[in-house]
């Protein structure tokens, strides 16, 4: 891939850049300005550099219709004061709005379209469609930055068809994501120890298939932890249970154990007979070995021995790659499974990587700096389809040649 710094003089010219500006939102109000944060770096180098800095990003899911719902709107606010100065914010993607705001931009100036799925051709899967909006997108710069790592695991107009229209490059934050992933896939530190969470044990599959032949042991906890202590003969009362996967799950601890591969699983957890997610309440919270979780009561976290395990064997490793949290943490009883994996990776000596989405939103809910690890990914799902041997759309396309 290009770097940015291989763009040659940018004085004038006008740098069109995707970003991944997907905050979670209070009303109008960001409650995490993290990925807003990671863009600053190439923000500011095409700023110092003289260029007319056009922003591409999104917001929601707004399903190719305008929505003021998710009008990006709240994130020019919030861009302009991190970069101490106006971001001119479009009123559409690529009408009127949009070529005035362009045509109006002098050197170091910052502009942002609108939420780029209003437009209906953004996330279609007709290429004619895509490659359409993508020339219009074209029209408003003279070279391309793609630094929205969130989104580069997606074949949509503004991320991949835009990159073959003109001279391309990745910016800081999507070249740092790809070293640190790469890292990790091919030339990791050992121990390497790779911590799974999340509700879903589907979702990190391939995930887990991939590293398997990677990671020399892997910590599962969350919800999809259940599916694997059922391939146990464990009963799990009423957890989270993917019955379709049980199966699967059998298979990879035998492999695991073939190949002198470690999978830890939980030893005891924290139960409830219900909870509120909305409300962010739950019933009495009860801690049980793993064996005797009653058949009417969910585990929702895992409990303090689970906790003591996991990070020991956090803490010996030298390479760690965590997604997932480990209990529902938005709820205070049920996020301490959650802070113990946390702070385990600020008291490891080694790379600690967080995988985006979930973990890297939790990180920050408990207190911790960014500074405390050594990577926190922008993207969970780009982050998860690397690690799965995928190819990502967005990054190959930037190292076709041209």
């Amino acid at each position: 891939m290009k770097s940015i710094d291989e763009l040659g003089d940018l004085t004038g010219k006008r740098a069109l850049i995707r970003c991944d500006f997907n905050v979670p939102l209070d009303g109008d109000a960001i409650t995490d300005d993290g990925r807003i944060r990671a863009a600053l770096p190439t923000l500011t180098k095409l700023r110092d550099a003289g260029a007319r800095v056009v922003i591409m990003a999104h917001l929601g899911r707004p399903k190719g219709e305008v929505n003021p719902k998710y009008s990006l709107a709240p994130v020019a606010k919030r861009l302009g004061e991190l970069l101490g100065t106006d971001v001119a914010l479009a009123g559409d993607v690529v009408g009127e709005s949009a070529e005035s705001t362009v045509a109006a931009l002098a050197d170091g100036q910052v502009a942002l379209l609108e939420n780029v799925r209003y437009e209906p051709a953004e996330e279609s899967k007709d290429e004619a469609e895509r490659k359409a909006l993508a020339e219009k997108y074209a029209r408003f710069g003279d070279i391309f930055v793609s630094d929205g790592f969130g989104v580069v695991h997606r074949k949509q107009a503004s991320v991949y068809d835009v990159a073959k229209l003109l001279p391309s490059a990745a910016g800081y934050l999507v070249a740092k994501e790809v070293e640190v992933l790469r890292r990790l896939t091919e030339t990791p530190e050992r121990p390497f120890v790779v911590v799974l969470g999340g509700a879903k044990v589907a979702d990190k599959l391939s995930v887990i298939d991939n590293l398997l032949g990677v990671a020399d042991t892997l910590v599962i906890g969350g919800g999809m932890a259940y599916t694997f202590l059922k391939s146990q003969g464990k009963e799990v009362g009423e957890s989270l249970l993917d019955e379709s996967n049980v199966e699967t799950c059998a298979r990879y601890l035998e492999q695991a154990g073939a190949a002198g591969k470690t999978i830890v699983l939980p030893v005891d957890a924290r139960v409830a007979d219900s909870m509120d997610f909305g409300a962010r309440t739950v019933t009495e919270v009860t801690v049980v070995d793993i064996d005797n979780i009653p058949a009417d009561q969910q585990a929702l976290d895992i409990g303090p021995a689970t906790e003591a395990l996991f990070a020991e064997t956090i803490k010996g490793a030298k390479t760690v790659f965590w997604n997932g949290p480990m209990g529902v943490f938005e709820i205070d009883e049920l996020s301490r499974g959650t802070a113990a994996v946390a702070k385990a990776l600020t008291e490891t000596d080694g790379l600690t990587v967080v995988g985006g989405g979930d973990s890297a939103a939790a990180v920050r809910v408990l207190g911790h700096s960014d500074d405390e690890f050594g990577h926190i990914s922008t993207g969970g799902g780009a982050s998860l389809e690397f690690l799965e041997g995928k190819e990502l759309p967005g990054i190959a396309v930037l190292e076709e040649e041209k």
